[in-house]
């Protein structure tokens, strides 16, 4: 297959930043909750009312995936329809109107197909995809709005964490919390984001890549890192806080559990306190944005942990990481049915 031009990037320099590109996709929703067949439209600045109901009440979700260019130039996605079922899942409880699966999945391809030159060369990056959905309609009082607008923009990306797959360092936080029961911290709202970005920027000030929150009940169980989720190695265990409501069901840890298991390892998902964390064999954290990003330290009141000594990656992370990448990027045969090819 024929590459196609590709734009003049520095992609050995790529980090996690936004990249404009050509174009992106819209499409609205009236009372009706059926959305219109929906556009590719050049990239830029939406027209939206002051009284719209994203900007005055947060109605919104948003979802992260990824494309990835294989070594003969053809396109994959990886499981895009995961990121459809937890769009509707969200929009459930935020009383939003949702796309079908299939519009979903039909708009991600149709904004990388005409985006498809800003895609990196194999192993040089991957083109991130953010679908959004919001209340657009104005709205004065509380309530839903009464019409909605799913956009899908893409960027090229490298790593998200500087340190690339290195290990990251970690702050405990024990005083502001992510979450708590019966509220939204199990579905990828745009609030659940803003709420971190306090203690995420004293972290960084200090040092830190990132934040991992505790329960809110008992702060005494692991809860999430600000965008991605927490894994806890011990011999051939490994365990992962379980899925209750205040963590957010990823695709990625999703698909980690169980590239694991068929590994042969025992993961669990269950309550994981803190003592465990410190007394792992390893940790790492998932995440589209991550992918597989292995924990070199944390910092619990005071206490300072370090994991995998001189290895610096360690070689459950390294063995996950190569594992799902090579799917991802189609190194490797799926035959779990993960991957999508564009044409």
């Amino acid at each position: 297959m024929e590459t196609p031009e590709m734009v003049d990037l520095d992609w050995e320099d790529l980090g996690f930043g936004l990249v404009n590109t050509d174009f992106m996709y819209l499409a609205k929703c009236g009372p009706d909750g059926n959305f219109s067949k929906g556009e590719i439209l050049p990239f830029g600045p939406i027209a939206l009312s002051p009284s719209a109901g994203v900007l005055n009440y947060g109605q919104g979700l948003f979802e992260g995936l990824k494309a990835y260019r294989k070594s003969d130039g053809s396109i994959l996605l990886f499981r895009p329809e995961e990121n459809a079922e937890r769009m509707k899942i969200g929009s459930e409880r935020m009383c939003m109107s949702a796309p079908t699966v299939e519009q979903f999945v039909d708009a991600v391809k149709q904004t990388v197909l005409a985006n498809k030159r800003w895609v990196p060369p194999t192993a040089k990056g991957s083109l991130y995809i953010r679908p959004l959905l919001i209340g657009s309609g104005a709205i004065l009082g509380l309530a839903p709005s009464q019409e909605y607008t799913f956009i899908i923009y893409v960027s090229p990306v490298g790593n998200y964490f500087k340190e690339g797959l290195a290990p990251i360092n970690l702050i405990i936080e024990d005083n502001f919390h992510r979450a708590a029961p019966g509220g939204t911290g199990g579905v990828k709202t745009i609030g659940n984001y803003a709420s971190v970005l306090k203690a995420q920027t004293i972290a960084k000030e200090k040092g830190y890549s990132d934040v991992l929150y505790l329960d809110a009940v008992h702060n005494k169980y692991l809860e999430e890192v600000s965008s991605c989720n927490i894994f806890v190695v011990k011999g051939n265990s490994i365990s992962t806080p379980s899925i209750e409501g205040t963590i957010l069901s990823d695709i990625t840890r999703k698909s980690v559990i169980e590239v694991a298991e068929r590994k042969g390892y025992k993961v669990e998902e269950r309550r994981v306190s803190v003592d465990e964390l410190l007394d792992a064999d390893e940790v790492f954290c998932t995440g589209t944005a991550v992918v597989v990003s292995p924990v070199g330290s944390v910092l619990y009141q005071g206490k300072r942990i370090e994991y995998n000594g001189d290895q610096g990656v360690g070689m459950v992370s390294q063995q996950l990481y190569t594992l799902l990448t090579s799917l991802q990027m189609g190194k490797y045969e799926d035959r779990m049915g993960w991957t999508m090819q564009l044409n």
